[in-house]
C-alpha cells in the first residue's frame, strides 16, 4: 500500500513547527501506523535527513507511550484502540494521512510528535500511591473484596496514562485520567486511609499543570484505550466533595 503523510515536524519547544509531506511506499496493510514511520524514518535517515521523531515503547497497547493525532483523531478515527494497534489495513491505498501530535496545554511538544507528558507523573506524585503497610501479597489477598467492587476497580486501574482523555477534550480535561487513579483506590480497603487527602493532592496538582475542566461531552471515554468508564469522574467528584467537608 503506499500513502502520502502530512506529518508535523518541529525542532524543539520554541520552533513553530510545521506540516511536511513525505511518501510511504509498499507499506503492508498488516502494518501498524508506528511500522510505518519506522519504514519512512529508515528512508529519510538514508539520505541523511532527520528522522520523525515519535513516542513508542512496548507496541502491544499496554504501556501507553504511543501518542499521535492521526486525521483529526487521537490514536486514530477510531475508537477503543491505542496507535500501535491501528493497522494500515485501515485506510484505503492511496490515502493521504495527516499525523500530529498531542494539542494539550499541559503537554508540551518536545519535538515532532513527541509530547512532555509528566504532568501525569507529577499528578502520582501528587497522592496517587498507598504509603500504609499492606504486607505481601498472601495477606493482602486475604482481605475479602465484594466482586461488584473489585470489578470497578479494575475497570479503573486499566488506565495507561496515555493522555488520549486529555488530547480529545475539547477543554484538555484530565479528569478520566485522574479519576480512575483515584477511584482506583479509593474501592480498595487499602486505599481507603488516606482517601481524602489522596483525592484533595491530586486535583490540585491537576490544576495546576493547567489542564482545563470536564463538561461531560463523553469524548475521553469514547477515545480511552482501555474504555475507562466515566463514571469514575463522578466518583472522584463525590470523593473531592466528601473530602472537601471533612467527612
Amino acid at each position: 500500500m503506499d500513502f502520502k503523510l502530512r506529518v508535523w515536524r518541529q525542532k524543539n519547544r520554541g520552533d513553530k513547527g510545521r506540516f511536511e509531506t513525505y511518501e510511504a511506499k509498499g507499506i503492508s496493510s498488516e502494518a501498524s501506523v508506528l511500522e510505518m514511520l519506522d519504514v519512512v524514518n529508515r528512508g529519510l535517515v538514508a539520505v541523511g535527513k532527520d528522522a520523525i521523531a515519535f513516542d513508542h515503547d512496548c507496541r502491544e497497547g499496554i504501556c501507553g507511550s504511543c501518542g499521535i493525532v492521526i486525521n483529526g483523531g487521537v490514536h486514530g478515527p477510531f475508537e477503543h484502540n491505542t496507535t500501535c494497534e491501528l493497522r494500515m489495513r485501515r485506510f484505503s491505498d492511496g490515502d493521504t494521512i495527516t499525523i500530529e501530535p498531542f494539542r494539550v496545554r499541559a503537554f508540551p511538544i518536545i519535538k515532532d510528535l513527541v509530547v512532555d507528558r509528566t504532568a501525569f507523573d507529577r499528578i502520582m506524585q501528587a497522592g496517587g500511591y498507598v504509603t500504609v503497610k499492606t504486607g505481601q501479597a498472601p495477606e493482602a489477598n486475604n482481605i475479602a473484596v465484594p466482586k461488584k467492587i473489585a470489578d470497578e476497580a479494575m475497570d479503573a486501574a486499566q488506565c495507561v496514562g496515555c493522555g488520549a482523555c486529555a488530547a480529545t477534550c475539547p477543554n484538555g480535561s484530565a479528569m478520566l485520567f485522574v479519576a480512575a487513579k483515584v477511584s482506583q483506590l479509593a474501592l480498595l480497603p487499602q486505599g481507603k486511609a488516606e482517601r481524602k487527602e489522596r483525592v484533595l493532592s491530586m486535583v490540585a496538582q491537576m490544576d495546576k499543570e493547567g489542564f482545563g475542566a470536564c463538561s461531560n461531552s463523553y469524548a475521553c471515554e469514547a477515545k480511552c484505550p482501555k474504555s475507562v468508564s466515566v463514571s469514575h469522574i463522578a466518583r472522584m467528584n463525590r470523593e473531592f466533595l466528601r473530602a472537601g467537608f471533612g467527612s
